[in-house]
């Protein structure tokens, strides 16, 4: 595949593995009204190479995270960039369409995360300005992100229902079929049970009882580009503390963000937002977060994403 735009039938069987990662061909073929042919020769291209279904286990607490804007000096942003990159407490990574500015997600103790931003930092000449806020509430993250191409009939018909409430503590087997899995959701039970060395009856149980207590999640990784996504946008807001919940609330659940955070600082709300070009960019700002008594708005437009789950 080339890095055109997919089409319409691809755009659904993203939309479908979203819902369920694990989806089988048939439910989905039933579902979204195609040929249990056409989706098993679409999806055989999709996963080589353009979609990866990985499986997580019920994700960490995002909170306490620090949120960094870094600008750098012309010349030596590579520099930098790949200093943060190597870091196993970043999560994100995106430089600036201007190509002076680095944001970027870090997850950590308080003193490695004090060291960065006090003393490793500031030390480097390169660096002139920073900023630092902590994230107190997340709205949403990209894994609750879902492609804008199904009716909600389609997307609960293929979403996993699931108790986690009926969870028990995970055993040495759990562990151990979701270790596999974690490189791709989609391996077949008997490819798993070889894996783990325990019968395949034994693993399509307990990946059963994992699916529906939860314990088993499914996120999937595409460019964003390739579903017709040009426009890739950090957006920091100043909101009345009145209404911070409610607009977080409701970007959380706009087809355009895959991630929306209370911070700290005099922007106390970011969105990380996917859109189709800058009249939807401006259409959003105007209209979408204008509804929502923001006050002030401040956009980085994102030119590489150079870190990223999935990435």
């Amino acid at each position: 595949m080339s890095d055109d735009v997919l089409e319409d039938d691809d755009l659904r069987l993203i939309a479908a593995l979203q819902c369920d990662g694990r989806v089988t061909i048939e439910r989905a073929a039933a579902v979204l009204g195609l040929t249990q042919r056409t989706v098993r020769r679409r999806l055989r291209v999709l996963l080589d190479g353009v979609v990866r279904v990985v499986a997580t286990r019920p994700r960490a607490a995002f909170p306490g995270a620090t949120l960094l804007r870094i600008r750098v000096l012309r010349g030596k942003i590579d520099v930098v960039t790949a200093a943060l990159a190597a870091r196993d407490d970043v999560l994100y990574l995106d430089l600036s369409h201007a190509g002076d500015e680095i944001s970027a997600a870090v997850l950590s103790d308080p003193s490695r995360r004090n060291a960065l931003v006090f003393r490793q930092l500031p030390a480097t000449t390169a660096v002139t300005e920073i900023h630092a806020e902590t994230v107190m509430h997340v709205f949403s993250d990209a894994s609750d992100w879902r492609l804008d191409v199904l009716t909600v009939a389609e997307r609960a018909a293929l979403t996993v229902a699931a108790t986690p409430d009926a969870a028990g503590p995970l055993d040495a087997v759990d562990s151990a079929i979701l270790t596999a899995l974690a490189r791709d959701a989609r391996l077949p039970a008997a490819t798993v049970a070889a894996e783990v060395r325990h019968p395949e009856s034994t693993v399509r149980r307990r990946l059963a009882t994992l699916l529906t207590d939860g314990r088993l999640l499914t996120q999937t990784f595409v460019d964003p580009h390739r579903l017709g996504l040009r426009i890739d946008a950090n957006i920091t807001m100043q909101v009345p503390p009145a209404n911070l919940d409610h607009a977080g609330r409701t970007l959380a659940h706009h087809p355009a963000v895959h991630g929306a955070l209370a911070t700290t600082g005099r922007a106390n709300l970011h969105a990380a937002v996917w859109l189709r070009d800058l009249d939807h960019l401006y259409r959003f700002v105007t209209e979408d977060l204008a509804q929502l008594g923001v006050e002030r708005v401040e956009t980085f437009l994102v030119g590489e994403a150079v870190k990223r789950p999935g990435k």
